[in-house]
């Protein structure tokens, strides 16, 4: 009666970790990457993410954003004293299983800023 037990036990075991190893290899994605290179003319304006109001950096930068995997809609204001803002859209495809993967095939994000 022990022995079929440690059997039923050994068996039990074994299938939770089969069944967690399958997870890991295709059901969890985990964190992805995607990146843009965001420049304007003229170069030096802020990049300011709408969604959150936060400062990205300034122009010429590379964005990076991770989280989980899929598109994700960004917009963005270029702002620079002198000139008008200017406001773009882009789309961010988080696929990448890197950051580094992601910043070496980053989408390109153009704006031009007017004179004031």
């Amino acid at each position: 009666m022990y022995r079929k037990n440690i059997t039923r036990h050994v068996r039990s075991t074994l299938l939770i970790l089969a069944g967690t190893a399958a997870l890991l290899a295709g059901g969890c994605a985990g964190e992805r990457y995607g990146a843009a290179d965001i420049n304007s003319v003229p170069e030096g304006a802020d990049i300011i993410n709408l969604k959150d109001n936060t400062n990205l950096g300034r122009t010429p930068a590379q964005v990076v954003w991770s989280g989980e995997e899929g598109s994700e809609k960004v917009t963005v204001q270029l702002q620079k004293n002198g000139y008008h803002s200017t406001i773009t859209s882009f789309w961010i495809n988080k696929r990448h299983k890197s950051e580094t993967a992601a910043r070496e095939q980053a989408i390109d994000v153009h704006g031009e800023l007017e004179k004031e």
